[in-house]
């Protein structure tokens, strides 16, 4: 009787112990994974602008969501891994800030909803069927830049250019595309272009060092590897006084002349209102239309264009800055 009474009192408790485990359960926070390729100013400020845009629409990390970021510091192997955590972790959504982030994500996993920023176009990193329905369980927004503008802002900023040089990286399809649109823009001008990849950052300072032999101006597309080293590219490019644009304005106050470009916390900002759309309002992120910014920001380093002698024209002068002043 002992035994029995015993065993009544375990399944009698057992029993009132559900409701309390069914509260906690409803009460939990979404838990969401940040995958980062690598540290530079745009992937940061891409985060930077998720963030404030959760806590903008009332959700903070800690009190009623819980974000884990986590940085690859632009290893493969760690992508995977971080991307293997957050599987094993169950978290209900993974935002992935670049490209490589999103492809190794999306290679883990196809239940977990996956938005991603810092991504040019999906569809070529075979990531979405189409813009307008991704199919996949990947959405996010895009930061293809107005690459004709870029050029033509070369053109206008360089006297006499004759010939381009592209630098890039070769295993980054968004780089890939982008430099293509710029040989396509180049040629429609009648003028040269030269293009030189790298694999990683350990090649940027002798693809430099080469390029700068070769062509009048530099541009570099958004790339990771070469944002994350642009400060190589600047001490290589100055001396022999030649102006390089990039894809980004970060790329530009990290070592670059000037370029038109998107606010890369804004896109993180907006991104932050698709994951509260799947998180809070059942949106199908299958379903959700990949989305883009339409204002692009002409950003101009003071301190390049005055070590090579570069004259800045008196209309573009307001949007000037000094190399590692405050945004």
């Amino acid at each position: 009787m002992k035994k029995l009474y015993s065993i009544l009192s375990i399944l009698l408790a057992m029993v009132l112990l559900i409701p309390a485990f069914t509260a906690m359960g409803e009460g939990d926070k979404p838990l969401v994974g940040i995958l980062q390729l690598v540290e530079h100013p745009a992937l940061d400020d891409a985060y930077r602008g998720f963030k404030d845009g959760l806590e903008a629409q009332g959700y903070k990390d800690g009190e009623n969501i819980v974000l884990d970021h986590r940085n690859a510091q632009g290893n493969p192997d760690m992508l995977a891994s971080i991307a293997d955590h957050f599987i094993s972790e169950n978290v209900d959504l993974v935002l992935t800030i670049a490209t490589p982030a999103a492809q190794t994500m999306a290679g883990k996993t196809e239940t977990i909803p996956i938005l991603g920023t810092a991504i040019t176009d999906y569809t070529v990193a075979r990531l979405a069927q189409s813009n307008e329905k991704p199919g996949y369980n990947v959405s996010g927004t895009t930061d293809m830049n107005d690459v004709k503008a870029q050029i033509e802002l070369m053109v206008k900023l360089v006297p006499n250019l004759k010939k381009i040089g592209l630098l890039y990286t070769a295993s980054e399809d968004n780089s890939t595309l982008q430099a293509q649109i710029a040989k396509d823009v180049i040629a429609s001008m009648g003028l040269e272009v030269t293009e030189i990849t790298v694999h990683n950052s350990n090649d940027v300072q002798q693809a430099t060092q080469t390029m700068v032999t070769q062509c009048d101006a530099i541009y570099i597309p958004t790339d990771n590897v070469f944002a994350s080293a642009m400060p190589v590219v600047y001490d290589v490019a100055v001396p022999a006084k030649i102006p390089v644009f990039a894809g980004d304005s970060g790329m530009v106050m990290e070592g670059g002349v000037a370029t038109w470009g998107i606010s890369y916390y804004d896109l993180g900002y907006q991104t932050a209102a698709m994951a509260i759309d799947v998180l809070f309002n059942g949106a199908k992120i299958s379903e959700m239309p990949i989305q883009a910014q339409d204002k692009y920001e002409l950003v101009i380093n003071k301190t390049y264009c005055d070590a090579i002698g570069l004259t800045i024209p008196d209309d573009m002068l307001p949007f000037a800055r000094e190399m590692g002043a405050a945004d």
